[in-house]
């Protein structure tokens, strides 16, 4: 697929050094022969001697109007994915890889064609059926050469016939790309996602993040119709921070987008209230992430590891908070053992759940369950021995000796870590009839470690 408007943009941006995009004839042919994938086997100067050894997916691709740079391009299961992402600037010197934004976005847009198209790669009509839908779906994916939703799976479910390559209404925006008919729905998620660094060290100071996601999908008739939603914060609870919005809010205050996480909190800090009217697109989307400075981590652990002779004694400690919510769809923690043999032997006390023997038996996996007990507190302590290593127990750099870590996971539905809500009677959405909304929320564990008070491990945050 070619976008005019890009290539127009390019040729300003890139002046008198801009190289055109050759046909799509001649750009496959320059493209086979810089991967390799046509005379391999002969010596060729400009493409195999050691100055133009590539480390990344990102090739200069010779063409009749000169180095055609940057084209990302790679070969997976048979099929090429490639893509020419617009620079903005000048070519000469040639500037860092990591300056090129449209490079990750080209690399995201890739990896979620292949992530559609490859499932289906052993059936060829299958796969030609999925290939032959592609044109319509970059018609969703990425309208006027700006993705804007790489999930290239998630649009498989939408009604081809409906898609439009021309809007035929003048009001209705690119990214509004088929129309709906029905009963208006909005269903809501807010997701948020937990990070936690916990040492149980005088020394050392814990660290954990939130970020928050809320996820739309909007089903409404008309070209254009506009919502406005709501995000509703407890009273005293800290304020949302450094929020990104999707290109389809029309509006939102400034104070909102400059409140950041970078500033400690202060008495300027935006408190809301956290308004974003917006015309949705027709599949789902994220219409902004967040992030909040909680006081405290939802899980509080101590993990002790010490090696006695051929034997290791543990003992895990976890607590959940007061303020969170007693109901998990899931909750385990798992602990490694890297660099070291099978667990040969294995004597252990549980207060409350389950410990399980991963088949490989390199890890303990113990099992909390939907709930804690009424004391919030669980605990485990136990003697491990191991045999000798073979090449498939897991092995770390980091983790050497006795440094090591216990990994948590849990997802607690309806309940967020900032108390972060969307009131359905705030929805506005201005069609006629009323719409059905559905509003959900979750907390989800990510990266949440603790590691062992016994050994040093590696620090996200040293105090001065």
């Amino acid at each position: 697929r070619r976008y005019p408007t890009v290539e127009l943009r390019a040729e300003t941006f890139n002046g008198p050094t801009h190289v055109p995009v050759p046909s799509d004839g001649a750009f496959l042919k320059a493209l086979l022969f810089q991967l390799r994938l046509v005379d391999e086997h002969v010596f060729v100067e400009q493409r195999d001697t050691c100055t133009r050894i590539n480390h990344s997916s990102v090739h200069s691709v010779s063409t009749a109007a000169g180095e055609l740079w940057p084209v990302l391009a790679f070969h997976k299961s048979g099929l090429i994915y490639a893509c020419v992402p617009l620079v903005e600037s000048t070519l000469e010197p040639r500037p860092s890889l990591l300056s090129v934004s449209g490079l990750s976005q080209g690399l995201a847009l890739l990896l979620g064609i292949m992530d559609y198209v490859s499932p289906s790669r052993k059936n060829e009509a299958e796969l030609n059926a999925k290939v032959g839908q592609l044109r319509s779906l970059l018609i969703q994916a990425c309208p006027l050469g700006t993705p804007l939703n790489t999930d290239i799976r998630s649009l498989n479910g939408s009604s081809f016939e409906d898609i439009q390559e021309m809007p035929a209404d003048k009001d209705q925006p690119a990214w509004r790309s088929s129309s709906y008919k029905g009963k208006p729905q909005v269903n809501v998620c807010i997701a948020e996602k937990v990070k936690c660094m916990q040492y149980d060290q005088r020394d050392v100071v814990d660290t954990w993040q939130v970020y928050g996601a809320v996820n739309c999908k909007c089903d409404i008739e008309g070209s254009a119709p506009n919502v406005t939603l709501s995000l509703t914060l407890p009273t005293n609870a800290p304020p949302l921070q450094d929020i990104v919005v999707h290109h389809c809010v029309t509006s939102v205050d400034p104070a909102m987008l400059m409140s950041t996480s970078a500033e400690p909190l202060h008495d300027s800090v935006y408190n809301g209230p956290y308004k974003f009217p917006f015309i949705p697109p027709s599949d789902s989307f994220n219409l902004c992430y967040y992030t909040s400075q909680v006081p405290v981590p939802p899980i509080l652990g101590c993990y002790q590891l010490v090696e006695e002779g051929s034997q290791i004694k543990i003992t895990v400690n976890l607590k959940l908070h007061e303020s969170i919510k007693n109901s998990f769809e899931y909750c385990e923690a798992r602990i490694p053992f890297f660099n070291r043999g099978p667990i040969a032997q294995l004597e252990y006390k549980v207060s409350y759940g389950q410990l399980d023997l991963s088949r490989e038996k390199s890890l303990l996996v113990w099992v909390i369950g939907q709930k804690f007990p009424k004391s919030l507190e669980v605990s485990l302590t136990g003697t491990v021995s191991f045999g000798t290593a073979g090449k498939e127990h897991p092995t770390d750099y980091v983790c050497t000796g006795n440094t090591a870590y216990v990994k948590l996971y849990f997802r607690i539905p309806d309940f967020t870590l900032t108390g972060c809500y969307v009131d359905q009677h705030s929805v506005q959405i201005f069609v006629p009839g009323k719409p059905k909304i559905t509003a959900t929320r979750e907390l989800i564990s990510s990266d949440y470690y603790i590691w062992n008070s016994k050994a040093p491990a590696p620090m996200v945050y040293k105090p001065l």
